[in-house]
């Protein structure tokens, strides 16, 4: 299964679109990630991150969104695991 996840940028390097990356925060880790898909991009903004690549700007109402289905998914996962 693919999964992108929302994370919110902290911090962005380097002039050039193509090689532009981030620090991006995903409740409470922080990774680089590559923001070439996402020009538009600035500080502040939650982006949808797969596999190293911002791939979409999204509201931060959709960005908690997705972190409550994780939670359940999460949740899901734990019962199942309870239950072998």
């Amino acid at each position: 299964m693919c999964l992108a996840v929302p994370g919110k940028i902290e911090s962005i390097q380097g002039d050039d679109p193509v090689f532009r990356t981030g620090k991006v925060n995903f409740g409470g880790i922080v990774k680089e990630v590559n923001l070439a898909y996402v020009p538009e991009a600035k500080v502040g903004d939650y982006v949808m991150v797969h596999v190293g690549f911002a791939i979409s700007v999204v509201d931060e109402q959709e960005a908690r969104q997705v972190f409550e289905y994780l939670k359940q998914i999460s949740a899901l996962d734990e019962l199942e695991e309870g239950e072998e």
